[in-house]
């Protein structure tokens, strides 16, 4: 991106931020964040929960948050920041939830390939499905930030300043990701 266009988004950022703080304005400024990070929220937020629906309800529970919250939103950080830290806070609770259930090895959802498999909004080829399976094996923390890493091309900097982490962990939780998912593929190749 462009040193102009860095600048124009700034300040189309300044002015929604202007209008989400000023009550006549909030409503129809609050639409406009939900189509302008709703997608972008939506990915980050797959990438770390299989399921279309779960997904979904977490990316509805991200904007019930910042609704909530918008009050409280000092501008510190960019607003996109803000949004991807509630999604992601949601999105650790709900695995933390998930991984507390007790599991039935006989149950309808099986294997991770198997619900890749039957999910309609998946729709990759058998090499994707192999490289979603092998992140899933990633713990939590390794996932995400080989999801903002790979996926969204997030730099180590702006990352840090969302999870409240060095740049050096970063790099190595990173590193790690990539060598566990390098094994994992090399056993099926």
């Amino acid at each position: 991106m462009s040193e102009r266009e860095n600048k124009t988004k700034a300040i189309d950022e300044a002015s929604l931020i202007m209008q989400l703080q000023c009550s006549e304005t909030r409503d129809k400024a609050f639409e406009r964040v939900v189509r302008q990070y709703s997608e972008q929220l939506y990915w980050q937020i797959r990438r770390m929960v299989l399921s279309h629906d779960d997904t979904n309800d977490l990316l509805q529970n991200t904007f019930i948050k910042a609704w909530s919250n918008i009050d409280n939103f000092r501008g510190d950080s960019r607003l996109s920041t803000w949004l991807y830290r509630i999604a992601l806070n949601e999105t650790l609770t709900f695995l933390s939830h998930e991984r507390n259930q007790t599991v039935d090895i006989d149950s309808p959802e099986g294997s991770i390939a198997d619900h890749l498999e039957g999910d309609t909004w998946f729709n990759g080829d058998d090499a994707q499905k192999l490289l979603q399976e092998a992140i899933q094996t990633l713990p939590d923390k390794q996932r995400l930030v080989f999801n903002l890493k790979y996926f969204e091309e997030m730099k180590y900097e702006e990352m840090s300043k969302l999870l409240d982490t060095s740049v050096g962990a970063l790099k190595a939780s990173y590193h790690l990701a990539v060598t566990k998912i390098s094994t994992f593929l090399e056993d099926y190749l």
